[in-house]
């Protein structure tokens, strides 16, 4: 259920966040503790998730300030939302994942295994789970809605919503994010697998980067001395989850489109230990 918040109009829920219209025309993003996997918003939440979230998307958009312009305004927010919520600009968002992939895991292993290629990029033969690509690539999905699973895509199909220069500019800033990140996140031992962004427009035609940014919720974190390709890497983020929900303890079947069990307090416990370590590991400050 969306909060009532005094002077803030309730626009739209997504399985995360929840976004709100302000008098001024600005838009009200607030980061709940929801965590959802499989097209699933599971239960319980992740206590102080949101918080979590949000600082360090903040923190991150910081350091990508001279590649790309952001949507926060303000971090002046009510009371009720204080730590989770942003005033953020309102953009026309392009209907796209901007998905930037530096190793081989997840929907892009399944895609490779398949066909050699994942989103039509072709990938050296012999690759395994974990694998590190010989460069980043781009690998667009589609937007889909709550319940829906995305859809990974060909540059082409993008190039086909949006226009070859937009598809063209995406990509570029997409990947110049995710070099930039990398970097970063290897200097204090962590690995950023993939990442997936989100990005709108303004009247003026600029281009902006929105949503959240390299958090948990929407990039692959492992810890870069655990790293060993051929594997399942050990992770700070929500695979975690994932992982525990496939696992013949939750007894629940991927395949039956029935909602997931409630999360154990102790899978709740060690996901908050998760997201707090990526947090600690990455910014260098106390959560």
């Amino acid at each position: 259920m969306p909060l009532d918040i005094p002077g803030a109009e309730h626009l739209h829920s997504g399985k995360v966040r929840d976004l709100y219209s302000l008098p001024s025309g600005d838009l009200l993003m607030v980061a709940s503790d929801r965590i959802s996997a499989y097209d699933f918003v599971l239960t319980p939440g992740i206590p102080d998730k949101g918080e979590i979230l949000t600082r360090m998307s903040l923190w991150w958009f910081d350091r990508l300030a001279d590649l790309v312009p952001n949507h926060v305004i303000s971090t002046q927010v009510p009371e009720r939302v204080r730590g989770r919520a942003l005033v953020c600009e309102r953009l026309e968002m392009y209907p796209v994942e901007c998905v930037a992939r530096g190793y081989l895991t997840g929907s892009g292993l399944i895609d490779y295994e398949a066909t050699g290629e994942v989103c039509g990029v072709p990938l050296p033969p012999g690759l395994v789970d974990g694998s590190r690509l010989p460069e980043a690539i781009f690998t667009p999905a589609t937007k889909a809605a709550i319940g829906e699973h995305d859809e990974n895509v060909s540059f082409e199909a993008v190039v086909e919503t949006v226009g070859a220069d937009v598809a063209e500019r995406l990509r570029d800033l997409t990947l110049a994010v995710y070099e930039r990140a990398e970097g970063i996140a290897r200097e204090r031992g962590i690995i950023l697998a993939d990442t997936k962004l989100e990005f709108g427009v303004r009247p003026d035609g600029t281009i902006v980067l929105a949503d959240e940014v390299l958090t948990p919720d929407s990039s692959r974190f492992w810890p870069a001395d655990s790293w060993q390709p051929g594997r399942a890497q050990p992770s700070y983020d929500k695979q975690f989850v994932r992982d525990w929900l496939v696992s013949p303890e939750s007894g629940w079947d991927r395949a039956s489109n029935q909602q997931p069990p409630q999360l154990p307090a102790e899978i709740v416990e060690k996901t908050r230990e998760r997201y707090v370590q990526a947090y600690e590991r990455l910014t260098g400050e106390l959560f």
